[in-house]
């Protein structure tokens, strides 16, 4: 009986002490740590991943720059300076390309995508969001269903079959930091596969954006998804860049922020929506227009700190330096035509009027004698 009175005594006393020691602890200690519990209990519930703490990556474009321009570049797999987002083609341990890792993170739901429309430009409106067993029916992807989840062999995604990018680049002047950038704002896979004909036709319409590489082979863009809503993952995933050294490796965040990529632009943002290929006629025309964009981008980055040059405007001046020097030629040419039919004229007057004082004497000297009649008185 001792015994139990005793242990009773015991949890009595550690309970008053466990009272004390909350009262005695400060409201604003109490308050801290409600707040953190609250904040780590809503991180989990939203289902908040840790790969954003593991790898911070760079800031967002500023919503008001003073200078930006837009582009969309192709970005060619098949070319040595991007084969680093192509290879390895199947997952090996850890290590796989971009478009494995982001096939893989849509099936889990991490990311959202967009679905493609046929002008070419991003909408990341919620109407616009892809479904992911859409995509896959839509492209003849096999998929089994497992209870809310869509399981898909690796043998089945076509990592292989996607030889392109489209990248949505954007380059801007953040006044509020004096700092210039460049970075990539969207991506979109684009999957180059064999089709009929007709089956192309049926699909693509009119765009041309997705038109064929061959006679064979068709260009599928598959989704848009926002940079920012994956950087953090591909802070987390290496890639080899160079065929030299293996042991040269990147993450491909860094690969995309170093600006190691190359690709052709195939359109810029403009007011009437329209690609290269819509207003270039030929091939040689459209490479011009590449080059003079390219030019305006690194015109303004390379004289942001000294007088500001812009290529259009210097095209201006050059087209209208150019009209003057011609002007002055054809007014020189003008005057001097002048001149000589000035010239012409005079000599033509002075000629007439030799002729005419010559037929005056030529016809005073001849005809009959001239006869003086005197009068005589009678």
């Amino acid at each position: 009986m001792k015994r139990i009175n005793f242990i009773a005594m015991l949890v009595v006393v550690s309970c008053q002490l466990s009272t004390v020691n909350c009262l005695a602890q400060p409201q604003k200690s109490r308050v801290q740590n409600a707040r953190t519990t609250t904040a780590k209990n809503t991180a989990t519930a939203v289902g908040q991943d840790r790969a954003s703490l593991m790898f911070p990556t760079a800031v967002d474009v500023p919503e008001d720059p003073s200078w930006r321009r837009d582009i969309y570049r192709s970005i060619d797999l098949t070319k040595d300076e991007n084969a680093a987002l192509y290879y390895p083609v199947e997952p090996q341990g850890g290590n796989m390309n971009l478009f494995c890792l982001l096939f893989k993170l849509l099936n889990t739901g991490k990311i959202p995508a967009y679905d493609y429309q046929l002008d070419g430009v991003e909408n990341f409106q919620p109407s616009n969001r892809m479904h992911f067993k859409d995509m896959l029916e839509r492209q003849g992807i096999f998929y089994e269903v497992e209870g809310n989840s869509i399981k898909v062999e690796q043998a089945d995604i076509p990592s292989a079959e996607v030889l392109s990018y489209y990248v949505k680049e954007s380059s801007y002047y953040d006044q509020n930091t004096a700092t210039y950038h460049s970075r990539i704002v969207a991506l979109c896979p684009v999957l180059h596969r064999a089709a009929d004909e007709f089956a192309i036709r049926d699909y693509v319409g009119d765009d041309e954006d997705m038109g064929t590489q061959n006679a064979n082979v068709q260009k599928f863009p598959l989704f848009w998804v926002k940079y920012d809503d994956v950087k953090t993952y591909l802070s987390g995933q290496d890639v080899m860049t160079s065929n030299l050294n293996n042991a040269a490796r990147m993450s491909i965040d860094d690969f995309f922020s170093t600006n190691h990529y190359k690709g052709d632009i195939y359109m810029t943002t403009n007011m009437q929506n329209k690609s290269l290929q819509q207003y270039c006629a030929t091939d040689s025309l459209l490479k011009k227009e590449q080059n003079r964009i390219e030019r305006q981008i690194s015109d303004f980055e390379e004289h942001i700190w000294t007088t500001p040059i812009d290529s259009v405007e210097q095209a201006r001046r050059d087209s209208i330096a150019a009209a003057s020097v011609k002007g002055k030629k054809a007014k020189a040419a003008d005057k001097a035509s002048s001149s000589a039919a000035r010239s012409g004229r005079r000599a033509s007057a002075s000629s007439g009027q030799k002729e005419k004082s010559s037929g005056r004497s030529s016809s005073g000297n001849s005809g009959a004698p001239r006869v003086s009649v005197r009068r005589q008185r009678h």
